[in-house]
């Protein structure tokens, strides 16, 4: 493991850049990894890392050791003491070790339409958010999530540590051509909103593929976004609560679907 102990050495600058700057990261194509699990997702998946860092207290963990009998030989490993960890660390509680990353290159063409159930976000700003529907979206088997121009940065180091890992396996699409997409899309395209005509979720049958989109809070969908969805639906809720969660009403829908296919396989199957 190679020692590092100034803040003007350039490796220490680049990392600090990529941490704090989404315009260092769209520049420089790269990105950071932040946690010992998170960066055993990524090799679990094949997904090549650059380099790791980690900070001298987190050296002596039995995780760093796992870590570095994993990529020893292949991957350049630099310490830091835990102060100038803190410094290049994207989060307020460093995990005491992180891993430099290419970001990848669009998984498809922007306009490519999926065949399977595909979560389409608008406008979802808060990385906690679009890191759990990134997560729970791969937890149900959803296999492409697109984002409109008013996402979060998909690949930025608080949403790859709120996703878990969920990055290796699903495709995501950044800016891409959702209208397009929507309009070539084969399956049914339903959006949440608070609408007349909406209907209850539990009274939609869910069995073919669906395009399911979610807008910001507070916002909501945008009209075009609402205007190409075939049926408007809401999540049943308690008396005067008002709304829920993105990433909560994501989970409850993408679950919903899973659990009518789910019950399908088990009745076709006695």
């Amino acid at each position: 493991m190679r020692p590092v102990s100034s803040r003007d050495n350039p490796l220490v600058k680049h990392l600090h850049a990529l941490a704090t700057s989404a315009r260092e990261r769209r520049k420089a194509g790269e990105t950071l990894l932040d946690g010992a699990h998170l960066i055993a997702a990524a090799l679990d998946h094949g997904f090549p890392l650059k380099r790791v860092v980690f900070s001298d207290s987190a050296a002596q963990r039995t995780e760093a050791a796992d870590l570095l009998a994993r990529v020893s030989g292949n991957v350049d490993c630099v310490s830091l003491n835990d102060t100038l960890f803190a410094h290049v660390s994207p989060v307020d509680s460093p995990s005491g070790i992180l891993a430099l990353i290419d970001i990848p290159a669009q998984a498809q063409d922007a306009a490519q339409v999926p065949t399977g159930n595909v979560v389409v976000l608008d406008g979802v700003q808060d990385p906690g958010n679009l890191g759990t529907i990134l997560r729970t979206a791969a937890a149900a088997g959803v296999a492409d999530v697109l984002l409109t121009a008013g996402c979060a940065q998909a690949w930025s180091p608080k949403v790859l540590r709120a996703g878990m890992g969920a990055h290796f396996v699903v495709r995501i699409r950044e800016h891409a051509e959702v209208l397009s997409v929507l309009r070539a899309f084969s399956g049914v395209k339903l959006a949440t909103a608070l609408a007349p005509g909406a209907r209850p979720l539990y009274e939609l049958d869910l069995a073919a593929p669906v395009a399911w989109m979610f807008g910001a809070e507070g916002q909501g969908l945008s009209p075009a976004l609402l205007q190409a969805a075939d049926a408007l639906l809401t999540i049943p809720m308690q008396e005067g609560i008002e709304s829920l969660n993105v990433g909560a009403a994501a989970a409850i829908c993408l679950f919903e679907q899973r659990r009518q296919v789910l019950a399908a396989r088990s009745s076709a199957a006695r």
